[in-house]
């Protein structure tokens, strides 16, 4: 009896590994959300598409054909990780190109943008705080150089007022925390009466953000832990945020964050686990009183 229990617990293992290898790291989705967060004399909505940690190869057809099927937003927000290779920056900037916003396109860099991956072992996750690695630098220069001439703007460590459809934005960009690349001196808000908006490729810089008084933030990096348990979610959330809140919306007193599951894995750890890939659409409408109120739906 134990033999063929021991191996009915190998036969599961085996099925979900090849489940979240062949089929659930591909099964992407859109998500929209609703968040009555604007301003309330704000003119009119706006859509926000959000997209983080991409992690493209060369040749990525299947998530590059998606990318090109999302429906049109107002801006669009790249929070990082666009590389799963250095050697994947021409189709990266090629795919994202259909997915550019009608009034603005915004991005920031992970630490996969900066540095080439390597292979890691993932229970390293598990120990907390990692030490730092030696790294062979990626192509950051060509990927922005290329994305700014298709018509991004570079977010790295910078704050800016913004109109958009009418309405007034303190925007603020910050690089990859998880890195230390962050620099928070840019950070303190000068036009509060302004809609802030915060994007970000790690969500470690979220409660300083927050503690500013930026109303929406926007950030990756977590893959949404990549494999979750369907009781106890995320096992592991590669940031100082609890796993609780390593996807979706999340508030942080008065301000709210969207952090993003994304679309990629690390080309060494090509799995996901009740995880799925997702892009979000946010959609941003005057509030009618008190804290954002907010509705999610998704689009498979």
């Amino acid at each position: 009896m134990l033999p063929l229990i021991v191996i009915a617990v190998l036969v599961l293992g085996a099925c979900c590994v090849l489940w979240g290898i062949f089929v659930e790291r591909r099964r992407y989705r859109l998500v929209r959300r609703r968040l009555n967060i604007l301003p309330a004399d704000a003119p009119g909505p706006i859509t926000v598409l959000h997209l983080s940690d991409l992690h493209f190869v060369r040749h990525d057809p299947g998530k590059a054909a998606f990318i090109a099927g999302l429906p049109p937003a107002d801006v669009t927000v790249v929070t990082g990780d666009f590389l799963a290779e250095p050697e994947a920056v021409e189709t990266t900037v090629a795919a994202v190109r259909t997915a550019r916003g009608r009034l603005a396109s915004w991005f920031v860099l992970g630490s996969n943008d900066y540095y080439a991956p390597r292979p890691l072992n993932y229970f390293a996750y598990f120990r907390g705080a990692r030490r730092p690695r030696h790294a062979k630098r990626g192509r950051p220069d060509d990927l922005i150089a290329q994305l700014v001439a298709d018509g991004w703007q570079d977010l790295t460590n910078v704050r800016r007022d913004v109109e958009l459809n009418g309405s007034r934005i303190e925007l603020l960009g910050l690089d990859d925390a998880h890195i230390a690349r962050h620099d928070l001196r840019v950070a303190p808000r000068r036009a509060p009466d302004r809609f802030g908006f915060a994007v970000m490729h790690s969500p470690d810089s979220a409660p300083e953000a927050a503690a500013l008084g930026y109303d929406l933030m926007v950030a990756g990096h977590t893959h949404g832990g990549q494999v979750c348990l369907p009781i106890t979610g995320a096992l592991v959330t590669n940031c100082s945020l609890p796993a609780r809140l390593v996807s979706g919306l999340v508030r942080m007193g008065g301000s709210v964050m969207n952090v993003s599951p994304g679309l990629g894995t690390s080309k060494y750890a090509p799995f996901r686990f009740f995880c799925r890939p997702e892009v979000t659409m946010l959609d941003l409408y005057p509030r009618t009183g008190g804290l954002p109120s907010r509705e999610a739906e998704p689009l498979d």
